[in-house]
């Protein structure tokens, strides 16, 4: 089975596409090497994701033509220990402490000035 259409299926990107253009830009290996979309994928084989801040390290378990649900998808994987709890906490993270100036770029407008002046003002 292709690795692009493996990927879909499991439910790691949306579309077989998004999967091929991650798999084009490195941010997925098989066994530890670079690989093209593709790529026969057989059962055993260890693929590592990066998909945003998050990382997956999964052992494929299954091969599946169709994609299906949610809780079929992760019984085509299992996921490493080790993944598993990093990507929780980076999603406990991500919940509990977003940083509140991380949506301001650059200095403030003219706009942005006047109305911080006139909140402190108040």
């Amino acid at each position: 089975m292709r690795l692009d259409k493996w990927l879909w299926a499991a439910r790691f990107f949306k579309t077989r596409g998004r999967a091929q253009q991650a798999v084009a830009a490195g941010r997925v290996k098989v066994n530890g090497e670079s690989a093209k979309p593709a790529r026969k994928l057989r059962v055993g084989d260890g693929v590592s994701v990066k998909r945003e801040s998050f990382h997956w390290s999964v052992t494929v378990k299954s091969l599946a033509e169709k994609r299906g649900s949610a809780e079929e998808a992760r019984k085509l994987y299992d996921e490493n220990e080790a993944s598993r709890v990093e990507r929780e906490r980076r999603m406990d993270l991500r919940r509990w402490g977003t940083e509140p100036a991380a949506a301001l770029k650059g200095r403030p407008t003219k706009r942005d000035r006047r109305r911080l002046d006139r909140l402190q003002s108040d």
